[in-house]
């Protein structure tokens, strides 16, 4: 089970943080990550994150203002947004995969989800 918090509503240029936490099962050498839709578009990974952290993945629309980071030793990872932007408004939604972050990012190959919180920008 994934449990994922810190979504809400923020001002354009402002920043929010997501949290994920993990449950309920082994996710031992999981990638992990977040991704996003918004109405009318389909889900797509934001910012992925392999088992040791030593691959990330970052949409080109987020990198270098979003930071995903996870500890193992607690099952959370987590999500830094900065400088949001109108277009970052989506309900985003936890991911953990038993594969590389490469094929994670394909949504079809998700084995496991959260249940999504909803971010909104605001001008």
């Amino acid at each position: 089970q994934l449990q994922a918090s810190g979504g809400g509503l923020v001002l354009a240029g402002g920043s929010l943080k997501l949290s994920c936490a993990a449950s309920g099962r082994t996710f031992t050498n999981v990638a992990m990550g977040w991704f996003r839709q918004a109405p009318g578009k389909e889900r797509s990974a934001v910012a992925l994150i392999d088992w040791r952290g030593s691959s990330r993945y970052y949409a080109d629309s987020v990198n270098g203002r979003f930071t995903i980071s996870r500890d193992n030793a607690k099952n959370t990872v987590t999500l830094e947004m900065n400088s949001l932007k109108l277009e970052d408004t989506a309900v985003y939604y936890c991911a953990a995969s038993r594969s590389s972050t490469t094929t994670m990012l394909r949504a079809d190959t998700v084995q496991y989800w959260g249940q999504g919180t909803q971010v909104t920008v605001s001008s």
